[in-house]
Parts: C-alpha cells; sequence; structure tokens
C-alpha cells in the first residue's frame, strides 16, 4: 500500500471538517461537566464523557474517510487492532486543562502506515488554530505554510516541557534539566497539552519541547509537523526510537544539539 503526496493531502485536508467537528462539540461542553462525571482512569489521569464522545465523532467519520484503517484511540471507544495503516487518536489532549477551564487543549489525529508518520493534525480549540501537515507536503497553520524557530541560541530560546503526573522516579532528572534550561534559555513553559507543545515549536513560538512517560497518541501527530517544519525529533540519547514515548525531543535545527546534551546529561 502506498499513498502519493496528492493523495495524503487529500486525506488530510479531508479529515479537517471532521477534527474540527469534534473541537466544536469539546468547547461547546466547556464548563457543563460536574463533578460526579469526571472518572479517574489512573493516578492524576482524568475522563469525562466529553472525551469518549468526542472519539466517537472522530473514530466514525476518519473511518468512512479511510474504511480500511484501524483505530489506536485513548479512550478505547473502539476495538484496537493492529494493521499496517491506522489512525491514532487522542479526542482531548489535555484533559485536565479543559475540565478546570484553563483553555490549552487540543484533538490530536495521526495518520500511521508501517510505523511512518503520514498525517498529522492538532486542532488547538480555544484558539480555533488547526496545524497539520503530510508526509512530504510541509507544514500549515488555518491554511499558511509554518516553520521552526531560526533563533540561534539557547540563550534565546524558550523552552515547553510537562512534568511527571505519575511516575515521579525521574523527578531529579527532571529538576536537573529544568535547572540548566532555566539558567540558559529565555525560560520554560508547560501548557498541559504535550500536542499542542509540539504544535507550537512547529510554529516557531517554542525552540524545543522534552517530556517523558507519554502515550504514542499525545504526540504522533505533532512529530510529524516538528518535522515537516524542519525541526528535529528523538529520545534523549539522539536515537529515533521515540515514538514510544518514554523520551521526546523536539527542537529546531539550531538548538538541537545544545538541549540534547542537556537532557542526554541528565536523564541518562
Amino acid at each position: 500500500m502506498k499513498f502519493s503526496s496528492e493523495e495524503l493531502k487529500a486525506l488530510c485536508l479531508q479529515s479537517l471538517p471532521i477534527i474540527k467537528s469534534a473541537g466544536n462539540f469539546i468547547k461547546n461542553e466547556l464548563g457543563k461537566v460536574h463533578q460526579q462525571e469526571i472518572e479517574i482512569k489512573s493516578l492524576n489521569s482524568l475522563v469525562s464523557y466529553v472525551d469518549r464522545q468526542a472519539e466517537e465523532m472522530l473514530v466514525k467519520g476518519l473511518h468512512n474517510l479511510l474504511p480500511e484503517a484501524s483505530f489506536l484511540t485513548e479512550e478505547e471507544t473502539i476495538e484496537q487492532k493492529t494493521s499496517a495503516l491506522q489512525w491514532i487518536i487522542d479526542p482531548l489532549d489535555g484533559t485536565t486543562n479543559f475540565l478546570f477551564q484553563i483553555p490549552v487543549f487540543s484533538v490530536s489525529v495521526a495518520l500511521q502506515l508501517n510505523d511512518q508518520l503520514l498525517v498529522g493534525i492538532v486542532y488547538e480549540i480555544n484558539q480555533n488554530e488547526c496545524f497539520y501537515a503530510w508526509k512530504g507536503g510541509g507544514a500549515f497553520l488555518n491554511e499558511q505554510p509554518i516553520g521552526v524557530s531560526n533563533r540561534k541560541s539557547l540563550e534565546e530560546s524558550l523552552i515547553a516541557t510537562g512534568f511527571p503526573y505519575y511516575d515521579y522516579g525521574v523527578m531529579s532528572s527532571y529538576m536537573e534539566a529544568l535547572m540548566e534550561f532555566m539558567k540558559g534559555t529565555r525560560g520554560i513553559r508547560r501548557l498541559g497539552s504535550a500536542a499542542v507543545d509540539l504544535a507550537y515549536v512547529s510554529c516557531g513560538r517554542f525552540d524545543a519541547f522534552f517530556e517523558t512517560n507519554l502515550n504514542l497518541w499525545d504526540i504522533a501527530a505533532g512529530l510529524l509537523l516538528v518535522e515537516e517544519a524542519g525541526g528535529k525529533t528523538s529520545d534523549f540519547l539522539g536515537k529515533q526510537n521515540h515514538t514510544s514515548g518514554k523520551e521526546i525531543l523536539a527542537c529546531s535545527q539550531e538548538v538541537y544539539d545544545a538541549c540534547q546534551k542537556i537532557v542526554s546529561k541528565a536523564f541518562h
């Protein structure tokens, strides 16, 4: 199975209304979820009917668009099957932000073929910003081409991260890395949605993003965005096994080496 660049472009653009529709549903539910409707999946991992209904909307629309593809989804509203062609869906990345009415959350959707990312879409709902890319086609924000930052030095850079919320065994490593970034950059931001963090790297708002213990649905779309926008992604050792989410580093080309040196030293 192969897709031409034009076929991937068409698939990506045809996916956008499906994803925006789910995003509009999420936005309309903001502030309407009652405490008794919130479930705790695991330590500090929350879910509500909004996540599940949004996922069902995405699965239905994307299945109609590409019936031969299987699904890997965070909320498992559909049977999780493994196949060469697969949609990877996080219906609401930043659920805690959503439930606390902090306006940073997104829909993240990617398409992969044999572990190769083909399409990546991150819809930041509150700003109505839709980031999207297809393999070989570049990256876009609301129809305009985007690229990673060209700031030349770490000292000029703004770094994004996410803090551990269930695996605290890496806290000392985080603190070491944060100390280096605090002293050597313009600052550090923690938004609460890895998909948005990666999208912001792809358009140059952030120069770098690092985090540990993420899932593929958190990062798949964002990884392709960064790569198609001219950035570089890896694990903390600089290897390409980062889609596991155990370690993820995404940077502009200009600051990648400096960032990789810091996280490698702190975590290994």
